[in-house]
């Protein structure tokens, strides 16, 4: 007898006692390729009979492929982000757009987003303010003083400077090159005279090279230094003629930067015992501490001009440090209306006065940043100007002030607030207008 797995001949089709076959799994219709579009299902007219139609089988819904060249899904969503800040391309744009009209979980996304765009701050510029470096100072400062502080007659210098320093290092070397116009007020009448931004860098070194010098510096002029009394437009002349025309003009920034930064490490180490040490200026001197404020002020109004030539935006100095310069101007204007009395060109005094002793006063008020009152004797610098001897009264916006001191506007020009002796007034104006000087 045979096993179950030996083979005994019955398994022969057709043969006596042939076993059941089962057949093998049979392919399904799709792995031959894709089926056939079903027929589609012809409508019937109502037979009229009844008034009714037959049946009609359901339609399938048609899909629509995507548009060709459309991104899918995930590539559109995962743009929603830059769509929302502007930051995508037209191209990619319109696609966003187009899918947000189909889309309504990504649609509610972009809402969104766009809400949280309009919370963020505007763009600010990325050009450092120019007052940075003394804010930082000053807070740096305000927490632990320096054991060697700048003395407060110097920071105006030392602030000025600095905003000096940063229009320079922003300036392309064609800009140095840019035409500036260098205004003043002599006698009755304006000055004006053309230069370069280099020519205006050589200008204020070599006059702060006075301030230098009665520091025991190394004068910039060197061995080109002329003889005899320092006058600033002798000085400035000659600094104009030795310039080497083939050397680059931004040749004048890095030893203007290297002598204010010397002259303030200087003052500081000093102390206040050369607060009055003197610095001569040709025709008068001045105290070191008021020669500070001096090429603080020259420092402003030139890096005006130089910011006026190249387009470039710049502001007033800070309002503490702004008081000390139309204060060292106030403080001036009593020499200056005695100098354009001996010149002639000025009323003479209605009375002697001693020194020290009360006699006519004019009032000048300046308005806005940096203002303040004071009151300037007339008839002689020795002499107490006194409220209660009051006989003018003008009244000026500071920026406009400074600029009359500047000889940029002429004392015809300066909107005054004005009452009290008209001459009197007008001789203060023109002396204010005649402290200005290359």
């Amino acid at each position: 007898m045979n096993g179950p797995d030996e083979w005994d001949g019955r398994e022969l089709p057709g043969s006596p006692g042939e076993r059941p076959r089962i057949p093998s799994p049979r392919a399904a219709a799709e792995d031959r390729g894709p089926l056939p579009d079903a027929p589609p299902v012809p409508v019937t007219e109502p037979d009229g009979l009844d008034g009714t139609e037959p049946p009609v089988a359901p339609i399938a819904p048609v899909i629509l492929p995507a548009p060709a060249g459309a991104p899918p899904h995930r590539i559109l969503k995962s743009l929603l982000g830059a769509w929302a800040l502007a930051a995508c391309s037209a191209e990619e744009t319109a696609a966003v757009e187009a899918h947000l009209t189909d889309c309504a979980s990504c649609a509610d996304e972009a809402l969104r987003l766009r809400e949280a765009v309009g919370l963020l701050h505007p763009a600010d510029s990325l050009d450092l303010d120019p007052l940075l470096r003394s804010r930082v100072l000053e807070g740096c400062l305000g927490r632990r003083p320096a054991r060697i502080p700048v003395p407060e007659w110097a920071t105006p210098y030392d602030a000025e400077t600095a905003k000096l320093d940063a229009l320079l290092r922003d300036m392309g070397a064609a800009e140095w090159r840019a035409p500036v116009r260098l205004r003043w007020f002599e006698g009755e009448r304006p000055v004006e005279r053309e230069t370069t931004v280099a020519g205006v860098m050589g200008h204020l070194m070599a006059v702060d090279g006075l301030v230098a010098t009665a520091l025991g510096l190394t004068d910039p002029l060197g061995t080109a230094a002329p003889p005899g009394a320092p006058d600033p437009l002798i000085r400035t002349e000659t600094f104009w003629r030795a310039a080497d025309e083939k050397q680059s003009p931004l040749a004048t920034h890095a030893p203007w930067r290297d002598q204010s930064s010397a002259l303030i490490r200087q003052v500081s180490f000093a102390g206040t015992k050369v607060a009055e040490l003197a610095v001569p200026y040709g025709g008068f001197r001045l105290p070191l501490r008021d020669s500070f404020l001096d090429r603080a002020f020259e420092c402003w109004v030139h890096a005006g001009d130089i910011a006026e030539a190249v387009d470039y935006p710049y502001e007033p100095p800070a309002a503490a440090h702004l008081h000390q310069l139309v204060d060292l101007a106030a403080r001036l204007l009593p020499s200056a209306l005695a100098d354009r009395r001996r010149a002639g060109l000025a009323a003479p005094p209605q009375r002697l006065v001693e020194a020290g002793a009360p006699g006519r006063t004019l009032h000048l008020e300046v308005e806005g940043n940096g203002g303040g009152h004071w009151y300037i004797p007339l008839d002689s610098p020795a002499a107490l100007g006194t409220p209660e001897h009051t006989v003018a009264h003008i009244a000026l916006d500071s920026a406009e002030f400074c600029q009359l001191a500047a000889g940029h506007i002429s004392p015809e020009e300066a909107a005054a607030g004005q009452r009290g002796e008209r001459e009197a007034i007008r001789d203060v104006l023109f002396a204010t207008a005649s402290l200005s000087r290359l």
